[in-house]
């Protein structure tokens, strides 16, 4: 497994990948061997594109670790437009369980490929922005630019 790091809009973003598969994209630095792979340096471009407003999904291959609900919830998550916003209550309805609001806000938080697997457009019920493993900031920030290439 490696990892590179290289400064965005956001900060510096650290993308781990195996051979195969991007398995996080973070801004905390990994514990691996740093090593910017062809796949890595894929998502770096396509990272850019994001960043510029040109790209509004990913191509990307991934490997998402985690339950069962976890992976579902992630994968409702790559659903969300870009640009566009839904509520835990939404997120949880879309993965089969209306009630699991607060387990698919945990869901939400456990995800590792931030930004490829928008967890940034799941807001609050009342609309008001809650919850970012990064913090508010960047979720604003994501959001905004978002909202700004629409």
């Amino acid at each position: 497994m490696y990892y590179f790091g290289r400064q965005t809009p956001i900060g510096k973003l650290y993308i781990s990948a195996d051979h195969n598969s991007i398995l996080a994209i973070s801004l905390n630095k990994p514990d691996l061997y740093g090593k910017e792979t062809p796949l890595i340096k894929k998502a770096f471009k396509e990272l850019d594109e994001y960043f510029s407003g040109k790209r509004k999904t990913f191509d990307l291959p991934l490997k998402l670790n985690g339950t069962e609900f976890q992976k579902k919830i992630w994968q409702e998550l790559i659903k969300i437009p870009y640009g566009k916003t839904i509520s835990y209550k939404e997120l949880a309805k879309r993965a089969g369980n209306e009630n699991a609001c607060r387990a698919a806000g945990m869901a939400n938080n456990k995800n590792k490929i931030m930004i490829v697997i928008p967890c940034h457009r799941v807001i609050g019920s009342n609309g008001n922005l809650t919850g970012y493993a990064f913090g508010l900031e960047i979720k604003k920030q994501l959001l905004d630019m978002e909202a700004e290439n629409s």
